[in-house]
């Protein structure tokens, strides 16, 4: 019982939030966002850094154009 209302002290806000939202948002949007940054991070793996990862995720989830870097690559 300890840890469940230690757990629910340190969540408090997001757990109000909730409620105050007044469920004008969908569980389903939330759930298909997570599981698109889980697959691109998932096919992320292989990349150096972490920046490569955050500029996939932005192209993912924004839909933006791929940035222009110093060397072109043909494919």
């Amino acid at each position: 019982m300890k840890k469940v209302a230690k757990r629910l002290r340190t969540h408090r806000e997001l757990i109000l939030n909730y409620f105050r939202a007044e469920k004008q948002f969908s569980c389903g949007i939330v759930e298909g966002l997570n599981n698109t940054v889980k697959v691109t991070v998932r096919k992320s793996y292989g990349y150096r850094t972490f920046r490569i990862t955050e500029i996939a995720l932005y192209h993912v989830l924004g839909k933006l154009p791929e940035p222009e870097f110093g060397k072109k690559v043909y494919r």
